[in-house]
């Protein structure tokens, strides 16, 4: 099992050296790229598909879903699945596209290191812990909890690398 000069370190009991904190840093950074890569990969993916399979094909398949459910009432007056237009369909591509553009941009930026992706990420990220409080006051489960500290953990990293920036400058 290979081990690294950090964690060598700490089960020697020797002083961390600061390289080895700025290379556990930039492995976190490079963990946070391929999770907004995949992110961006999936919205395009999404955007792909709603672009392809159109409205009329999309409320098919999504009354069919809610009827294996239990939950779709054909006579029960407007439903949500009225909603689903060809208007909506390209804003939600639309939307899509733009939250891929964001995320890979976001993933490329960290895994230069480019110090306006940290801010990028840290913005966006922390723009959801406020209704995931929401959500975790209203439903407090495991996922949720789970959700909210992963991405509690990101602006904390991302945060501490745009300090960890501003120290060197």
């Amino acid at each position: 099992m290979a081990v690294d000069g950090y964690h060598a370190a700490a089960a020697s009991g020797d002083a961390v050296s600061v390289s080895d904190l700025v290379s556990t840093s930039e492995r976190a950074l490079r963990g946070i790229a391929l999770f907004e890569f995949a992110k961006g990969g999936l919205a395009v993916v999404v955007a792909a598909a709603l672009a392809s399979i159109g409205p009329e094909a999309l409320q098919h398949h999504i009354a069919a879903i809610l009827g294996r459910l239990g939950m779709h009432r054909p006579n029960a007056g407007p439903t949500l699945l009225d909603a689903i237009t060809p208007h909506t369909v390209h804003l939600a591509v639309a939307i899509a596209t733009v939250y891929a553009g964001l995320r890979l941009l976001e993933g490329w930026g960290l895994w230069r290191r480019r110090a306006w992706a940290s801010w990028l990420g840290a913005i966006g990220t922390a723009a959801y812990l406020p209704f995931e409080l929401y959500t975790l006051w209203q439903h407090p489960a495991w996922v949720t909890w789970g959700v909210f500290l992963l991405n509690l953990a990101v602006v904390l990293l991302l945060v501490a690398d745009i300090r960890r920036r501003r120290r060197a400058a």
